[in-house]
């Protein structure tokens, strides 16, 4: 089988790139080895967060926004995008102060984010309580429903003649003269002239067979939702130290995820959550929410997600061989940023540049000491993960 372009990885990266792709006639086919979403596209808090990025995100994160603003007429569905806003909550001094610079960063960008005191904060949210001694409101920030908008962006590509094989576990793949070769685990070869790596927590491996070295290592994101509860909580609400991070649904679940990550396994394709992280997180969030006290857990879940020791992903052309572009180790918080990767990586396939400035996240930026800690944000993650 032969195409133009062939994508490993049928997660949002993919997805909206094959999207993308397919809308400008080009031959796309997206190999994944399990179901469309079926990891951190589809298993995520659902957070469409601009407030609080990594400077050099912010570019690609308000084209993506403009994307999922505009969701119901790109796909013919809206995916349960709702402009909740997004609010970060500080409960010290040195978290508002935090909070008074990612302000005005935001502001540099043109995203416009509110500062609130206690008071003010109080005054337009009285359901937090607790230590909350300010807040940073981003009204543009959205959510939506994970579990819906991978499956929804590859019915669209697909429409527009993208090719999807779902269950094809890709085992080996090699540059052959200016294009690839891909080996799929029924012996099936597949060519094609370009190749997009967005194979999440696995990507490193294929990137590895080109000679490109990422310190990458997978990780779990633990959530959890409430029974359904009269409504009362409008925007996304995260604090600073992302101990807790909550939102409600319109049908009134209350969605909950918090750090430290938990385990995951990419060879068993598990990501368990512990008993005890979902006790630790309603204690928290219930400190904050007083309201919540006695909601009911009703599921858990995790998912399996690449995280780079710089937490900022993996984007743009390969260092070593032509035609290879990487997208992937977005640490958790790609899911906003879907949408400007698919448009950025199908222009450096159909144009060969880009105009959304991604400099930052090469493959070729690690050094021997981004191998020796892996991640400079060890806080973020459980103490008893296994780095290998």
């Amino acid at each position: 089988m032969e195409t133009e372009t062939l994508i490993i990885g049928g997660g949002l990266m993919g997805a909206w790139t094959a999207f993308f792709l397919s809308g400008w006639g080009h031959p796309v086919t997206v190999l994944e080895k399990s179901r469309v979403g079926a990891q951190a596209s589809g298993v995520n808090y659902g957070n469409l967060r601009i407030q609080g990025r990594h400077a050099s995100e912010y570019p690609l994160s308000l084209r993506a926004q403009e994307v999922w603003e505009r969701i119901e007429s790109t796909l013919g569905t809206t995916c349960e995008v709702q402009a909740t806003g997004h609010i970060y909550v500080a409960q010290t001094q040195e978290q508002m102060e935090k909070l008074e610079r990612v302000t005005a960063e935001a502001g540099e960008f043109g995203h416009p984010v509110e500062l609130r005191n206690r008071a003010e904060t109080l005054r337009v949210w009285p359901w937090l309580a607790g230590e909350v001694i300010g807040t940073s409101h981003a009204p543009r920030d959205c959510t939506a429903n994970p579990r819906l908008v991978t499956p929804a962006v590859a019915r669209a590509a697909a429409a527009q003649g993208a090719v999807f094989l779902e269950g094809i576990e890709v085992t080996d793949v090699s540059a052959v003269g200016e294009g690839f070769e891909v080996v799929t685990c029924a012996g099936e070869r597949l060519r094609a002239r370009h190749l997009v790596n967005a194979a999440g927590a696995w990507a490193n491996e294929i990137a590895a067979k080109f000679g490109e070295r990422v310190p990458m290592f997978a990780a779990g994101p633990p959530q959890f939702v409430t029974e359904a509860l009269p409504h009362f909580i409008g925007p996304s609400m995260q604090q600073v130290d992302g101990r807790v991070i909550c939102r409600q649904v319109a049908r009134g679940n209350v969605v909950v995820a918090g750090y430290p990550r938990g385990p995951s396994d990419t060879v068993g394709n598990r990501a368990p959550v512990p008993p005890h992280k979902t006790l630790d997180t309603m204690r928290r969030l219930a400190r904050l929410v007083p309201a919540l006290a006695g909601a009911h857990v009703i599921r858990v879940w995790s998912g399996i997600e690449g995280y780079v020791s710089d937490m900022l992903p993996v984007l743009g052309r390969s260092m070593t061989v032509p035609n290879l572009i990487h997208a992937f180790g977005f640490c958790g918080h790609g899911f906003q940023l879907s949408p400007g990767v698919g448009i950025v990586v199908s222009e450096l396939i159909m144009d060969g540049a880009t105009p959304t400035p991604i400099e930052a996240f090469g493959a070729g930026r690690f050094t021997e000491a981004d191998w020796a800690g892996l991640t400079s944000h060890a806080d973020e993650f459980d103490p008893d993960l296994k780095i290998v």
